[in-house]
């Protein structure tokens, strides 16, 4: 488990209610209230979206809401930063295209 358990200033972490989301058709868990990024990253994934242009791969730059590197498509909804919104049971996450869910036939 790559989570941290006991941090030596923050101490010990509290006991959370273990919740089940969608990442691209995958299901996954991760712990309510959690950011969806770090859910995520917990699991492996650290692409969260591809520019429009260039199709450049992104994930987690400041984590704290201020860039949108992190943004993806979250219960249907495009440009979610997903380094601030806290994790809920069932949401469906999915890998952000420019603006979009899937990604473009050329």
């Amino acid at each position: 488990m790559s989570r941290i358990e006991e941090h030596p200033i923050l101490g010990k972490t509290e006991e959370r209610k273990e919740v089940t989301f969608t990442y691209d058709g995958r299901k996954m868990k991760g712990y309510e209230g959690e950011p969806i990024a770090t859910a995520l990253r917990v699991a492996g994934v650290m692409i969260h979206r591809y520019t429009k242009k260039r199709h450049e791969p992104r994930g987690v730059f400041c984590a704290i809401g201020r860039c949108t590197d992190c943004v993806m498509v979250v219960d249907g909804k495009p440009n979610i930063r997903t380094c601030i919104t806290p994790l809920e049971e069932g949401m469906i996450v999915e890998t952000q295209y420019g603006a979009k869910a899937k990604e473009e036939a050329k």
